[in-house]
């Protein structure tokens, strides 16, 4: 007869371990919140310790970044909302007439469709009822809470780098402390580096955009390249999602100059993945492409949009991590546990 025993430690062990899963489940909104606060903190870390070198108090440092933060995405909006709301009634005005070309064009191709029809049947009091005003104020009160919430947390955890730093050494054996100082600015490296890189691209695919537009003639080309340089934090799709409003506007005021635009715009987007991406990333990340799609997939399951956005930063972390256990195992340093010499390391913390 098979005679199972289990300890009071054994059942305590499986109590916790429940109570946690339970507590990580309730709490998973704040979680990802505090992660998200933490890469950003990673990010601004070194022209935080720039600021304190050059006589800036820790405080005023902080304080500067955060204005500093909270100025661009103010101004992003500031350009962006008021864009996109006199888009969308131009779009509601225009929008037969807008079909009607799009018939056009398609029939040169051999294509009949009805969109004419189709786009004076449009019932608009429907689409944006005001149940639905309300969903999205709702939706746009969540998102700014989040956006303040992990503004708040970054700004903590800068003022208290130090503290934390001490509060971790604490659980390290002695002897241990240059591998886990080498493991702790691998992953500001990779995670701060990623920040950095996202920005890099952002910038040149705002840039980008503004001056294709401009160039063309295409109303309110500073609001799409900002919505551009936005979107383009999603990996992968971003910069398709940047294009798809883009060339919609600009379809409104000619067919051809929409589609030389979207002929433009994807010719960027070669251009990012096959060489300013793997540029700007490959140094800091190391991770196969393969690796990344199917991190950015997984994200996108498990969690939808905060997965994708937290994916690479993730799998990043997760190289850290199996390098140094390879470090422990075979006794030679690996890239990421010391620092790549393409990609310098952070500077230490100030005290």
């Amino acid at each position: 007869m098979l005679k199972l025993e289990v300890s009071y430690r054994g059942v305590l062990f499986a109590v916790l371990a429940a109570l946690s899963l339970w507590a990580l489940f309730r709490l998973w909104p704040l979680v990802l919140l505090v992660i998200t606060a933490f890469i950003f903190m990673a990010a601004l870390l070194p022209y935080m310790e720039w600021l304190v070198r050059h006589s800036i108090p820790r405080v005023a440092a902080v304080l500067l970044l955060v204005l500093a933060v909270v100025a661009v995405i103010a101004g992003a909006f500031a350009i962006v909302v008021p864009a996109m709301l006199d888009e969308f009634k131009n779009v509601r005005e225009t929008l037969p007439q807008s079909a009607r070309q799009a018939e056009d064009l398609l029939s040169n191709f051999g294509m009949n469709v009805a969109f004419e029809e189709r786009a004076r049947n449009i019932d608009w009091g429907e689409l944006v009822s005001g149940r639905q005003a309300v969903q999205y104020g709702q939706q746009a009160l969540a998102v700014a809470f989040a956006m303040l919430t992990v503004l708040v947390l970054s700004a903590y955890l800068l003022l208290e780098a130090p503290r934390l730093s001490n509060f971790l050494y604490q659980f390290v054996s002695p002897g241990r402390e240059p591998q886990v100082e080498r493991v702790l600015q691998s992953l500001r490296r990779v995670v701060g580096g990623y920040v950095r890189g996202q920005f890099i691209t952002s910038i040149a695919i705002g840039l980008y955009t503004f001056g294709v537009m401009f160039a063309l003639g295409i109303p309110n080309a500073i609001a799409f390249g900002v919505l551009a340089a936005f979107a383009d934090v999603i990996p992968l799709i971003g910069a398709t999602i940047a294009t798809v409003p883009a060339v919609a506007v600009a379809f409104q005021y000619s067919s051809s100059r929409a589609l030389i635009l979207l002929g433009l715009l994807l010719a960027y987007q070669q251009f990012e993945d096959r060489y300013l991406s793997p540029k700007v990333y490959g140094s800091t990340l190391n991770l196969p492409p393969l690796v990344v799609l199917l991190t950015i997939l997984a994200g996108a399951e498990l969690l939808g949009i905060a997965g994708v956005l937290l994916a690479l930063p993730t799998a990043a972390t997760a190289r850290v991590a199996w390098d140094y256990f390879l470090e422990r195992r075979t006794g030679t340093p690996t890239a990421n546990a010391t620092g790549d010499p393409a990609a310098p390391d952070m500077p230490s913390e100030a005290t």
